[in-house]
């Protein structure tokens, strides 16, 4: 059970954000990102969006550094991952 991040490398809203993943629940990645205070507004339905001056803090927290490409496969293996055909499908207004 470990939270893992990749390097802030994604450009939006002026900086360049991460992705923090949990390789066990969304429990255990709701829990971290509480205590980090990150804002719930920041989850995107199977990881957290963070920006790019959170990185380092993060890490002194206890997440993991990984490649972009290892957080991928992490996320993959733990079946937390929502695909883009499910991210599209949940995001349709009913």
């Amino acid at each position: 059970m470990t939270i893992y991040i990749d390097p802030p490398m994604w450009p939006a809203h002026g900086t360049e954000f991460s992705h923090l993943i949990s390789d066990h629940s969304l429990e255990e990645l709701h829990a971290f990102a509480a205590g980090a205070e990150l804002s719930p507004r920041a989850f995107d339905l199977d990881h957290y969006d963070v920006p790019a001056f959170r990185y380092e803090t993060l890490i002194a927290r206890g997440a993991v550094p990984v490649s972009c490409h290892e957080l991928v496969r992490i996320l993959i293996a733990s079946g937390l991952r929502v695909t883009a055909k499910e991210r599209r499908n949940l995001r349709q207004p009913t």
